[in-house]
């Protein structure tokens, strides 16, 4: 089985469950299936627009984030201790089933207003 299933609670609390490809980042996933992730700098960990925050078993069984991670992270609008970037977390088997919550707003410093599509 190459794809799982990620649960995205949306801003208004509403949850909309979709497949993931494993290997590809949650930002993929997100641009893949419409989710209002916005991923300004197209994940290259640049900004902090794809923040995630994640359920405290499946934040403490990822890889650390990188220090650039950590300095985009820092700018992040409604910052958590289980909080990610959406680009840098690659999907595996063992994220089957988990919650995604999305911040209630985001910071681009990048460009406001531009929202780039997914290529």
């Amino acid at each position: 089985k190459d794809e799982i299933i990620i649960h995205w609670k949306q801003k208004d609390k509403s949850i909309i469950t979709t497949k993931g490809q494993i290997g590809k980042t949650l930002l993929s996933i997100a641009h893949n299936n419409n989710i209002d992730m916005e991923g300004a700098c197209e994940g290259v960990c640049a900004c902090s627009t794809c923040h995630v925050i994640l359920e405290p078993k499946i934040f403490n069984n990822l890889p650390e984030a990188s220090e650039k991670e950590e300095d985009m992270l820092d700018q992040a609008f409604g910052l958590t201790a289980t909080s990610r970037l959406g680009c840098q977390v690659i999907v595996t088997k063992e994220l089957d089933g988990l919650t995604i919550q999305l911040p209630s707003a985001t910071r681009n410093f990048y460009v406001d207003g531009h929202k780039p599509k997914h290529h």
